[in-house]
């Protein structure tokens, strides 16, 4: 189930608005809830950087850099490696910021294998 909060009316009217050119465009209901937001739970720790979990060899490293889970959710680069991993960005992408999220030649060498299929 999807969800979007708002913060503010004008949070509130984009949502709005987009949610109805998407059922336009597509000629489908959407249900996607728009309500305020009031208050943020993380989700538990076997959920955080889901993604990043399936791949043991990076996960281990990020562990080893980050032996506590909430230095763990708090890492960008942990999180943009878990997009990647997700689907979300290009491989060109990937290539210009491989250098800059703190794995070994290994680590880089198997999200460079993983990020061709992107």
């Amino acid at each position: 189930m999807s969800i979007i909060f708002y913060h503010s009316e004008g949070q509130e009217k984009a949502a709005l608005e987009s949610r109805r050119v998407e059922a336009d465009s597509s000629g489908k209901t959407i249900r996607t809830e728009i309500v305020p937001f009031s208050n943020f739970f993380l989700a538990e720790d076997y959920h955080q950087k889901f993604y990043l979990q399936g791949e043991p060899v990076l996960f281990n490293e990020y562990k080893a850099i980050y032996p506590e889970i909430s230095q763990l959710i708090r890492s960008t680069a942990a999180a943009r490696i878990n997009g990647y991993l997700g689907n979300n960005g290009s491989f060109e992408s990937l290539k210009d910021t491989i250098d800059s999220l703190g794995l070994s030649q290994a680590g880089n060498e198997k999200l460079l294998q993983i990020g061709s299929r992107l």
